[in-house]
């Protein structure tokens, strides 16, 4: 399996239902600024609704970082109106919600389920650059956390900015960073 870290995002186009309206999202949309790219398996699920009311929780502190957040199931822009007007949890969302109901974008990112139609929960981070700096794959089963996603957008972020330095384990904006070197190997 080769990986899509440093890869360029993929050109795709797909409906989104956003903000009461359909509109269109193509990998132009995220041309220059960063964006998260959050897979799911379908509407009307069960750990579905508690992931994406969790990032819409989040979201003013995402568009405060600069990051626009895209949700993507195979299920189409209707279906994500109708689950928009049947759940709580889901007006609250005000991000764009996009359809993929080919499967090509999720195809695109590895986290099609061929025989069943739908997606793994995978998360990407894209940078402004069109490149993707975060890739992660999890079994159906395990739901995400936003806070965690937006600590390791702050560190993309911080090390985009800062090319010489890393952050280490649970690295925090505001905590101490790291400047590779032959001085630090060994000693940590």
């Amino acid at each position: 399996m080769n990986t899509l870290i440093n890869t360029q995002l993929p050109e795709f186009k797909a409906q989104a239902y956003h903000n009461d309206d359909f509109v269109q999202v193509t990998h132009e949309t995220l041309k220059g600024k960063w964006s998260v790219l959050f897979f799911y398996p379908a509407d009307f699920t069960f750990v579905c609704p508690t992931e994406l009311g969790d990032m819409a929780d989040k979201y003013e502190e995402f568009q405060k970082m600069g990051v626009e957040v895209y949700s993507v199931s195979t299920d189409t822009h209707f279906t994500h109106k109708a689950w928009h007007d049947a759940s709580e949890t889901i007006k609250k969302i005000k991000y764009p919600m996009l359809a993929d109901p080919t499967g090509a974008l999720t195809r695109a990112f590895g986290v099609h389920i061929e025989e069943a139609g739908l997606a793994y929960r995978g998360t990407f981070l894209i940078d402004p650059d069109g490149k993707i700096k975060l890739a992660e794959i999890q079994d159906n089963g395990i739901g995400r956390n936003a806070d965690e996603l937006l600590r390791k957008v702050q560190a993309a972020q911080f090390i985009r900015e800062n090319p010489n330095e890393v952050c280490p384990a649970k690295w925090k904006p505001g905590s101490s960073t790291l400047k590779p070197g032959l001085d630090l190997v060994g000693k940590i």
